[in-house]
């Protein structure tokens, strides 16, 4: 696969809470760092993502009495998966993963930082709305092309590429730069949205 200047690789959540041991730690997490390191290399254009909570966010399930992680509240932005606590402003957990090379970004997008409303997409706001200014970033470089990596492929990786593809960018998923949380089969609805948004899935092979 030929990357061109106008391609960009959109990292998503390497963080160390994501991570084996973390407090909301994606199976294999880690696993994403080498493959990334490795990808990177073959790109001029390198945006990182990083969840950035406040101790009082409110998609954390300690912050609502009685509930559990992993239960679901509705919001006016609609429905709200409950987390552990996760990612908080300036923790170890919060930190990108001490083996992802970061050298190579150009810019770390930080999301959640609001405490009202949760932030899976690099783009968006949980209420598509209110953006990250990601978008604005990307338009002004004229970067065409998306390639999205990192955690969880379920969730944020999920919500960023769509968000991507909807505003009219091509995108592309490197799978196995990725690892899911496959809560309740999201998995697989998350490869039927891809098919039906036009949004290409591809694996580590395609760069080698």
């Amino acid at each position: 696969m030929k990357i061109s200047d106008r391609d960009v690789l959109l990292v998503i959540d390497v963080q160390n809470d994501f991570c084996t041991g973390g407090a909301l730690a994606v199976p294999g997490g880690e696993k994403v760092v080498p493959a990334i390191n490795r990808i990177a290399q073959k790109f001029d254009n390198v945006v990182l993502t990083q969840d950035w909570h406040p101790r009082d966010h409110v998609s954390f399930a300690p912050n609502h009495a009685g509930r559990q992680p992993f239960q679901t509240i509705e919001l006016d932005y609609g429905t709200q998966v409950l987390w552990p606590s996760h990612c908080v402003q300036g923790t170890a957990g919060a930190q990108f993963h001490r083996d992802l090379d970061v050298t190579r970004a150009s810019l770390v997008v930080r999301k959640g930082f609001r405490r009202g409303i949760d932030s899976y997409s690099a783009l968006f706001e949980n209420d598509h709305r209110t953006p990250t200014g990601l978008l604005g970033y990307l338009r002004e470089r004229e970067l065409k092309t998306v390639f999205v990596a990192g955690l969880a492929l379920d969730f944020c990786v999920r919500f960023s590429a769509e968000d991507a593809r909807k505003a009219g960018l091509q995108v592309v998923v490197i799978e196995d730069a990725c690892r899911a949380i496959d809560l309740d089969g999201l998995v697989a609805a998350t490869h039927q949205s891809f098919r039906e948004l036009g949004i290409s899935v591809v694996s580590l092979e395609a760069f080698l």
